[in-house]
């Protein structure tokens, strides 16, 4: 997989930021998936798993999906910018989401408790749809988190020169 992610330069540049771009996309792939959590009744379901109201456990679930999102940013980084393939890295994300937290977390947290039936088939396309979307969006929200260098600013040794006579010594 290494030598797949090299293709895209792996490694992200000091202006870019893929976790920041990541969390918020996060949040805005939420909206299809509360979409699929409500027309299940995936979401009343979970919210009395986890005790909490529907409010609380949207405010929480898209916390958690928000850090999810800067997870998927620091994970594919460049990869993740692919306009192509995004949708897919996206998806598979969003299936190990599933996995790890809704069969695994969701019962050990709350005692054993899980959705079942169609609440249960809700959580699954959720975060499919939830990583689809976030995919989807990355590339386009992670150009606006791009830090801008200034073509007037002075780099190369200049810079390092004239910056050095700006400090103060004490």
């Amino acid at each position: 997989m290494a030598r797949f992610l090299s293709a895209h330069g792996y490694d992200p540049g000091p202006t870019q930021r893929p976790a920041l771009a990541g969390g918020v996309t996060g949040i805005l792939a939420t909206l299809p998936a509360i979409a699929i959590l409500t027309a299940f009744g995936s979401l009343e379901v979970e919210a009395r798993i986890l005790g909490l109201s529907i409010a609380a456990t949207l405010a929480a679930g898209s916390a958690v999906m928000a850090m999810a999102g800067a997870a998927y940013g620091r994970l594919f980084q460049r990869a993740a910018n692919d306009r192509r393939g995004g949708w897919l890295f996206g998806m598979g994300f969003g299936f190990l989401l599933w996995t790890a937290g809704a069969v695994m977390v969701l019962p050990a947290v709350s005692g054993g408790n899980a959705p079942g039936g169609e609440a249960a088939i809700g959580v699954f396309l959720s975060l499919l749809a939830w990583g689809t979307a976030l995919g989807s969006l990355f590339p386009f929200v992670h150009r606006r988190f791009h830090a801008r260098v200034d073509s007037r600013a002075a780099i190369g040794p200049s810079a390092a020169a004239s910056a050095r006579g700006q400090l103060r010594r004490p």
